[in-house]
């Protein structure tokens, strides 16, 4: 993402959804963990791009219990944020989501994952390049995976290009480094959150109704 903010502040100036739910600005919760904390939540690990952005999206939802930010469906073990931007890890910049399905289903979270990234953009999302930003959905079961396999069918017929995104089993998730864990909430001000992050949040709005 910071190698790409001399391009991104010239470059960025600022279907009505399927997706029926209350879209509510509650309190953040900690990041700390990438573990369920009750037996009532569930796990969803998606990746769309920067996950400042993608985070940012989510954790905004009634029923997200957690967003925690990290690297998966990689190589390298223990990967560092440097060596995520160096594109030799394997790993996507991905989000690890902990929900409780009574209030946010894993197929609504999708809903939102299609209309939140252009899925049809191979290891890129906007000026973010590399197959670190490649679209991914990581399945936690084969319940995970039918209904992603089924969403991504569904969503393809919105869009005039393939779709992309990877559909893959359960792997080993990394946790980002601290200081990436609610990025956009402790730095709204930031070139990359105000420029990027924020005009994509209020497209979003508009997209998704209370």
């Amino acid at each position: 993402m910071e190698q790409a903010m001399n391009t991104q502040n010239n470059q960025y100036a600022t279907g009505r959804t399927i997706l029926a739910m209350v879209l509510s600005f509650v309190s953040i919760m900690d990041t700390t963990s990438a573990e369920p904390k009750t037996a009532k939540t569930q796990l969803a690990t998606i990746g769309g791009g920067c996950f400042w952005c993608v985070e940012a999206v989510f954790e905004r939802f009634e029923g997200v219990k957690n967003v925690v930010s990290g690297y998966a469906a990689g190589k390298t073990e223990n990967p560092t944020y440097k060596q995520i931007c160096e594109g030799t890890s394997g790993h996507a910049e991905v989000i690890q989501i902990e929900f409780d399905p009574a209030k946010i289903t894993f197929e609504q979270l999708l809903e939102v994952f299609w209309e939140a990234h252009d899925p049809t953009t191979m290891n890129r999302q906007g000026a973010d390049e590399g197959t670190q930003y490649r679209s991914i959905v990581i399945c936690h079961d084969k319940a995970q995976q039918v209904a992603a396999e089924k969403s991504k069918a569904a969503a393809a017929k919105k869009f005039q290009k393939p779709i992309v995104t990877e559909v893959v089993s359960a792997v080993k998730f990394w946790p980002a480094e601290e200081y990436h864990q609610d990025y956009f909430r402790r730095n709204p001000n930031a070139p990359y959150c105000a420029i990027v992050i924020s005009p994509k949040l209020l497209k979003l709005e508009k997209k998704i109704k209370p």
